[in-house]
């Protein structure tokens, strides 16, 4: 084996986070370069804690109330959520499945 071969390694275990979503803080557009889509910093606080999220979109699917869990790093200090992570948590004991009459 040559030296300095690491072989195969997994990345850095990426940390979860859950909680009630209490405030959403949106800034932007964004543009970073020529040719970049615009972006929204999208700053989220679960649970006292500050994420970041970062979007295409100006609106969330989620709002504040909801119940989220996502999977994020820390980046240069910050909190950032990995993108198509974030997403509502389902509670079986509060679903109601919908009655043969609707």
């Amino acid at each position: 084996m040559r030296k300095g071969y690491q072989g195969f390694r997994k990345g850095k275990k990426k940390s979860q986070g859950k909680g009630i979503l209490e405030a959403i803080n949106t800034d932007g557009p964004h543009k970073e370069w020529l040719g970049m889509p615009e972006y929204y910093i999208h700053t989220l606080t679960v649970d006292g804690e500050n994420y970041n999220y970062l979007s295409a979109e100006q609106s969330l699917e989620v709002v504040v109330g909801d119940m989220v869990v996502f999977r994020y790093e820390v980046v240069g200090g910050n909190r950032r959520i990995d993108k198509r992570s974030l997403g509502k948590t389902i509670d079986p004991s509060q679903y109601q499945a919908p009655s043969e009459n609707d």
